[in-house]
């Protein structure tokens, strides 16, 4: 199993703005602190790449750019307020994390950070999404169990 620096191996918890992932984080605080305490606690979130293709057909081609950087740095704040609020969910708990974002597609971005962040054990929470919805949406806690080279939870949140 990978370890972090000094030996301590590193947990990482990845979140986005829904309440599964929320819950999660809050599940590897409650249920892992002993473990945790003494390890590296890393957030992260993706900022996903917009799907401009819609604006593009709405203006006729022709869109502004200060519209694209407009749409991203929106997305860049709402990051960064996601990470400072699951920053303070641990601050309560006694847990100093490290927040990181990227930009890019979520399942990959998680999949390359675990790699790149030398992360033990992934923690991600599970949208609790049917067969044919997973069929259709993907679910990027499926491909990280199937590709990310460290150990993956997944916590489902109580019905």
């Amino acid at each position: 199993m990978a370890q972090g620096e000094g030996g301590k191996k590193k947990v990482m918890v990845a979140i986005d703005d829904s309440e599964f992932s929320h819950y999660a984080l809050e599940w590897t605080l409650e249920n892992l602190l002993d473990s945790i305490s003494s390890s590296p606690l890393v957030v992260f979130t993706v900022q996903s790449l917009a799907d401009l293709s819609y604006i593009s057909a709405a203006s006729f081609g022709a869109v502004h750019p200060e519209l694209i950087k407009s749409l991203q740095d929106h997305q860049e704040k709402l990051s960064a307020a996601l990470l400072e609020k699951a920053k303070e969910i641990c601050a309560a708990r006694g847990v100093t994390a490290e927040t990181i974002s990227e930009i890019g597609d979520p399942k990959e971005a998680i999949c390359e950070a675990v790699e790149k962040f030398n992360i033990s054990l992934l923690v991600l929470g599970s949208h609790g999404r049917g067969v044919i919805k997973r069929a259709v949406l993907g679910s990027v806690s499926s491909y990280c169990v199937h590709s990310a080279k460290c150990s993956v939870l997944v916590v489902k949140k109580p019905t």
